[in-house]
């Protein structure tokens, strides 16, 4: 089976240890967070994976050569202008001939990908299946409910709960068509053109732990639960 890795991302929310290295070699423990994804792939049956990318591309190629030391074979796309979330799988049109995985390599999870590839191929119908996460996100003001100028309760910071993307995908080949090639276009885009054309979108909603390491602190978290869940 076959895995896109987004790793060409700027990191700057990640600054300063974006500076010096990659998002996608920042340390877990004793591996970096793209080799964690790598072995959790292989696990799962990805064994052809294509990794899309452009800030401190050298930094990554060097790191994981051919991939044989992890068991799989890894291949390089250089995109030379910011091809968003999507663009960048249309540079590897002619390798992708049958379902493939899309992810970020910016995400620590335990996500079952075999099950989610599984899952999304048994979808006849549908070309884009999307991994979504519930998350519960604080609120941090008071909540009042009123009938005009009476209040008639208040909610004390309540929670709000929101279904959203993880920044995993299967895709299909058909998708290329609506595509556009080596062109900036982002997943929401897809998302959005295909409704418009009357195309079914299916979900698959991912019960394992996630998070997407896009800030410092949330770095600080990956980091805590790989300490704890990935080392024996």
């Amino acid at each position: 089976m076959k895995v896109v890795i987004l790793a060409g991302g700027l990191g700057t929310r990640l600054k300063p240890f974006t500076d010096v290295i990659p998002k996608p070699l920042l340390p877990l423990g004793e591996k970096s967070l793209m080799e964690v994804q790598i072995e959790q792939l292989k696990n799962n049956g990805f064994d052809e994976i294509y990794v899309a990318l452009n800030y401190k591309a050298e930094y990554i190629k060097s790191y994981f050569g051919d991939g044989s030391k992890y068991g799989v074979k890894v291949h390089y796309s250089q995109e030379h202008k910011p091809l968003g979330t999507c663009g960048p799988v249309s540079l590897l049109q002619d390798e992708l001939t049958e379902p493939f995985l899309l992810m970020n390599g910016d995400i620590l999870t335990k996500a079952n990908f075999k099950d989610i590839y599984e899952k999304a191929v048994s979808y006849e119908d549908s070309l884009l299946t999307l991994v979504t996460k519930n998350i519960t996100t604080p609120f941090r003001f008071g909540n009042i409910i009123s009938d005009g100028i009476y209040v008639k309760d208040v909610q004390e910071k309540p929670d709000l709960q929101f279904e959203i993307l993880s920044g995993m995908y299967i895709l299909k080949p058909g998708l290329f068509n609506i595509i556009p090639k080596d062109e900036r276009f982002g997943i929401d885009q897809l998302i959005k053109k295909m409704l418009e054309l009357n195309m079914p979108v299916t979900k698959y909603i991912l019960k394992e732990y996630w998070i997407d390491i896009g800030m410092v602190e949330d770095y600080e978290k990956a980091r805590e639960f790989y300490d704890e869940h990935f080392t024996v």
